[in-house]
């Protein structure tokens, strides 16, 4: 067991998460018990999820997407009422990060998706100066757009939607996960052949054929699985907690 307010602590100072201006508020959301023995991790605090963390007995669930994004509407009712409802009846927190989660060099979705894809980092990049959440590299070898779209799909057991771009041997890339397809408009200074995200957008598909710039779009939720799980084990090794993913499947 582990006090909630020292693991809470413990990743707000992991994540540095200060250092991000978010669109929604990082870290515990909804305070429940005083003591935390098992964590339930999931990419987002869906009624499913919440009622699988509940089914687990788990004390904490830490997730990706949480509540009180920037521009709804601030009132708890309909839907929102009901997920904070279970969680506050059965005494159970709700531990949220969004950008920090993305950024993070290890257990980052960034990170992660460049272990699980082969991908050698070499630097960051984004819109904005205080926005480099993204990332670029090379592939381990050289692949033609088909073979990266396979390996893709394999990894992440999805098929992407690839838009294509220039006839050529992809060797560097850049990502950024989760509705990220707005940071193909960066991806040309970083001499990449392709960029790979979650989401994709009409214009996407013009900003394609113009550069020469394939886009591989992998979904939302299937770029986005790994960092909330890497956490979860890092909390298991610090802190001696039981740990239990649960993916509640999302087709975007």
């Amino acid at each position: 067991m582990v006090q909630l307010t020292e693991l809470v602590n413990f990743c707000e100072g992991l994540l540095d998460v200060e250092a991000f201006s978010d669109y929604a508020p990082n870290g515990l959301q909804v305070e429940g018990v005083a003591e935390v023995g098992k964590i339930v991790t999931g990419v987002t605090a869906s009624q499913a999820l919440i009622d699988a963390a509940i089914e687990a007995k788990a004390d904490l669930l830490l997730v990706h997407h949480g509540f009180f994004w920037r521009g709804e509407s601030p009132c708890i009712t309909g839907i929102k009422r009901r997920r904070i409802g279970r969680l506050i009846e059965n005494n159970l927190s709700l531990l949220a990060y969004h950008l920090p989660l993305d950024a993070h060099p290890d257990c980052g979705n960034n990170a992660q998706l460049a272990q699980r894809l082969g991908l050698q980092v070499e630097g960051r990049f984004g819109l904005h100066e205080r926005d480099q959440i993204g990332m670029y590299g090379q592939l381990s070898r050289a692949m033609s757009a088909e073979e990266l779209a396979r390996h893709i799909s394999q990894v992440l057991g999805r098929q992407v939607l690839h838009l294509a771009g220039d006839e050529v041997p992809i060797t560097r890339v850049a990502w950024c996960t989760g509705a990220a397809q707005n940071y193909i408009e960066s991806t040309p200074a970083l001499n990449v052949q392709a960029f790979i995200s979650g989401e994709v957008s009409e214009q996407t598909t013009h900003f394609v054929r113009e550069s020469g710039i394939h886009y591989y779009a992998a979904g939302h939720h299937a770029t986005e699985r790994d960092g909330v799980n890497a956490l979860g084990d890092l909390l298991v090794q610090k802190f001696g907690v039981v740990h239990e993913f649960i993916d509640v499947a999302n087709p975007i």
